[in-house]
């Protein structure tokens, strides 16, 4: 079945960008990777997120994190749009943006990594590309993905946050848990024993008391 799931190696795919050709593990090189499909171009909520994301564009890139957009029209395309989603955040209309968009005119990627949206369709009857968000690790490997209908736009600054989770999570032994913004106090991984997380986390382990006894809502202040 087409499409990707949590762990799965991205595949080395060659595409024309606005940047040129590339190839995705050239591209991605040793950082990670936020791959966000688009269903066309000149749309509106497609707009609207590509200008959000060229503004957080340095907020992904101090956190060692390349950006890549794909719509299913052509480079040229492309091109021309991005002077619209310079304008709309109100800069110079000019044919460049702070990442790639791939052209996939002919569907291919779109249908390899599972990103159609078969209830929003073109004039023709082809099915549109959905909003999906990729990210990948620097081990090329997916670490999330996140599928929205072409009606819903997404929240660029929450898939920030979740790069911040993934980043924390990857080399901490820790989990964020709900509605957690960096800074905000942490738990400690379920696996890991009380004295370990002792000498793991010398801030301190507040456990929550709960009517079961059970002590499993461990808390620390977020690791350096």
């Amino acid at each position: 079945m087409p499409g990707l799931l949590l762990g799965d190696e991205a595949p080395n795919f060659e595409a024309e960008t606005t940047q040129g050709r590339i190839r995705f593990h050239d591209f991605l090189g040793d950082s990670w990777g936020i791959l966000f499909s688009h269903p066309r171009d000149f749309t509106p909520v497609c707009t609207t997120e590509l200008g959000r994301a060229a503004k957080l564009a340095p907020e992904f890139r101090k956190r060692n994190v390349k950006m890549i957009a794909l719509s299913i029209d052509s480079v040229q395309d492309h091109l021309s749009w991005s002077k619209d989603i310079n304008a709309y955040n109100g800069e110079q209309p000019k044919e460049e943006l702070p990442f790639p968009i791939i052209a996939d005119a002919n569907r291919e990627l779109a249908v390899k990594l599972g990103m159609l949206d078969p209830d929003e369709q073109d004039k023709d009857g082809m099915p549109l590309t959905a909003r999906v968000v990729f990210i990948f690790g620097p081990d090329k490997k997916l670490k999330l993905s996140i599928l929205y209908p072409a009606t819903t736009g997404r929240n660029f600054d929450e898939i920030l946050r979740v790069v911040d989770s993934l980043q924390l999570t990857a080399y901490k032994k820790v989990a964020t848990p709900v509605d957690w913004k960096p800074g905000d106090s942490v738990m400690v991984a379920p696996t890991l024993p009380d004295e370990e997380a002792k000498k793991l986390f010398p801030k301190g382990v507040f456990t929550k008391d709960l009517p079961s006894g059970k002590k499993y809502l461990r808390y620390t202040p977020q690791p350096e």
